[in-house]
């Protein structure tokens, strides 16, 4: 199958990460948001051709694609797509089991000048979704998120909850583009938010895995099951 004309934009040169790296983002974010039908041949020359590279970091970048389980080297048949919406749901579970564990953790490793930090993140997403920021809401959320895991202190979680995150900002987009989206995925992070303060470890866990899973039901519904409709 060849790759959608519209899906790559040629890469900036200049770029400060190195070009493997940001054709492997690129390729990833493309695959995560359903832009591939799984078992689809990847073409290692159209996509050179599209990012405006050579085949060398597309192949470097195919590598760290299959590490991640995103595609697979098929003999005979070259580099097929490995994602669809198993994958994505195992992937989402996964994710609920280590985000859970992650904010038991900050619950429990929470200190007093994070606590402000957390809560001034909370006001902000609340004023976002009042106002109908989709933009800014998802870039809070990633910064809900990721001060979580900073109180938590837990590196090695983090490292496999990054294997594990199939939301790109691309579809966290669509997914608050619904304000019905937007108010639950603000009462979910209050709860989250409000028992790692609390330092309720319980709670915070509970919280989490629940926001996790609702949220990567939305996913799942973006990407694979109106794709069908």
């Amino acid at each position: 199958m060849p790759l959608p004309v519209a899906a790559l934009a040629p890469l900036d040169p200049h770029a400060l990460v190195g070009l493997r790296e940001h054709v492997h983002r690129a390729l990833r974010q493309v695959i995560l948001q359903g832009g591939f039908e799984p078992g689809a041949r990847l073409n290692e020359r159209a996509i050179a051709e599209q990012l405006g590279v050579s085949t060398t970091p597309v192949k470097e970048a195919l590598r760290l694609l299959e590490a991640d389980g995103l595609v697979r080297t098929k003999p005979r048949s070259g580099v097929i797509v490995n994602f669809d919406f198993a994958w994505a749901e195992e992937m989402i579970l996964a994710r609920a089991a280590i985000e859970s564990t992650i904010a038991r953790l900050a619950a429990q490793r929470i200190t007093a000048p994070d606590k402000p930090v957390l809560q001034a993140i909370l006001d902000d997403m609340q004023r976002a979704t009042a106002e109908s920021s989709a933009e800014e809401l998802v870039q809070l959320n990633e910064v809900f998120h990721g001060h979580i895991r900073s109180v938590a202190r837990a590196n090695y979680l983090r490292l496999l909850n990054d294997r594990q995150d199939v939301y790109d900002s691309g579809a966290r987009r669509v997914i608050h583009s619904d304000p019905a989206e937007r108010q639950q995925a603000l009462t979910e992070h209050r709860q989250i938010g409000r028992a790692v303060i609390a330092g309720d470890p319980d709670a915070a866990e509970v919280a989490m895995k629940a926001h996790v899973l609702r949220a990567g039901d939305s996913y799942l519904d973006l990407v694979f099951r109106k794709k069908k409709d």
